[in-house]
């Protein structure tokens, strides 16, 4: 898809670029364009503020199809790493990344969320003076990413301060979003997001979350809560769930809600978890998969609504539900195709591979992208990324 004009708000498309560049290595304007899907004119406007702020550099001339030989372009060396933080109910995962969006270490630490502050004490652990800044990504609804007030029902957080509790603990920028938000704006940066400009990263594991990318920019709504489709209401009298309402998609197809179902069908006993869950499956039990299934058509039936309310040119599962996708698919498929109005019936629906690295690096990428905050997301914390890369808003360092 070629997006001509402006570049898009949010400025997720600049931090793209350094990702390509830093992913494949030195290449032309040209194929840049191509890689992205957007148009030579936006390649041109943004490489040009790249060059300026000494990001990037012009190299070697290329022969070219016709014309003038290209010139590549490549990433200006220079040291910098954003840390990244993914927040549990009892452990965060940490990575350290650099701009090029590589992962430069990766270590697991137990966290209790009783005590919100010892993540302060974690994230210490991974600073050293090449850090940009830090970006956290949380299960729950998040005010703004400069202020960073977390609600997070599933940690039993409510109006907590996170951001500021850690910039007072680290004396570094701290940015903070939703998680799957955060895997939003790293699909920009490094997957399927370079190709389309509109389209939701729905995950499904413990929870059911949804990011949602909108002209190339994250959609957070009103109070930084968008996306939450896991607490659509499916019935009046269903199961609670951890939001304190009852018959929410999450209650139902959360991991908590599959082994309800589960232990209720009699696949796994009464202490039997979703790894037992999951090999039955594999040996071929039907009512195993059957579980599976019926998780499947009620995603894809809600999926289906949320679609027609977004209108995404693709929608990426990921999570840690996916390791058990082929036996959602057979309800999800069906329940979505048969759902969608049928211009919208051909959708792409990606499932990407899965690792937890995906998470904490999303939440670096709230760093990574924060140089370009033109639309002022960040706030007075992206200022302070910029001012740390050597870059200035007026261009050249």
């Amino acid at each position: 898809m070629s997006v001509s004009g402006p570049v898009p708000r949010g400025d997720l498309v600049p931090a793209g670029i350094l990702g390509l560049l830093g992913t494949q290595g030195p290449i032309s304007r040209a194929d840049i364009a191509r890689s992205t899907g957007l148009s030579p004119a936006t390649i041109t406007q943004v490489t040009k503020d790249l060059l300026a702020r000494g990001l990037v550099e012009e190299l070697a001339s290329v022969p070219s199809r016709g014309g003038r030989p290209a010139r590549l372009l490549g990433l200006v060396a220079r040291t910098g790493m954003a840390l990244g933080a993914k927040v549990t109910a009892d452990h965060v995962a940490l990575v350290t990344v650099e701009l090029d969006g590589s992962v430069r270490t990766s270590t697991v630490h137990p966290f209790d969320p009783r005590d919100p502050s010892s993540i302060g004490a974690i994230l210490a652990t991974a600073l050293d003076g090449l850090v940009l800044g830090v970006g956290v990504g949380v299960p729950g609804s998040v005010d703004a990413q400069a202020s960073g007030v977390v609600d997070a029902p599933t940690l039993g957080w409510h109006d907590v301060k996170l951001g500021q509790r850690l910039r007072d603990r680290l004396g570094v920028p701290v940015l903070v979003d939703n998680d799957v938000n955060t895997l939003a704006a790293a699909e920009r940066l490094y997957g399927v997001g370079r190709q389309h400009s509109s389209y939701l990263v729905v995950t499904i594991g413990r929870g059911v979350g949804c990011g949602i990318v909108v002209d190339g920019a994250i959609y957070r709504g009103a109070a930084g809560g968008a996306g939450e489709i896991g607490h659509i209401p499916l019935t009046d009298d269903g199961p609670r769930c951890g939001c304190g309402a009852t018959g929410c998609l999450e209650a139902y197809i959360g991991s908590a809600g599959l082994l309800r179902t589960a232990r209720a069908s009699g696949v796994v006993g009464p202490r039997g978890r979703l790894s037992t869950l999951l090999k039955a499956a594999r040996d071929g039990d039907q009512a195993a998969r059957a579980v599976y299934a019926e998780a499947g058509r009620l995603l894809g039936r809600t999926l289906a609504g949320v679609v027609h309310t977004v209108d995404p040119e693709v929608v990426v599962l990921m999570g840690e539900g996916v390791d058990a996708w082929e036996f959602w698919q057979p309800g999800f498929e069906p329940a979505l195709r048969n759902r969608l109005l049928p211009a919208r019936r051909d959708l792409s629906v990606v499932v990407e591979p899965w690792s937890e690295d995906q998470w904490a690096r999303g939440a670096a990428s709230l760093v990574l992208v924060s140089p370009f905050d033109s639309a002022g997301t960040g706030g007075e914390q992206s200022r302070m990324v910029r001012d740390r890369l050597g870059a200035t808003e007026g261009g050249a360092r």
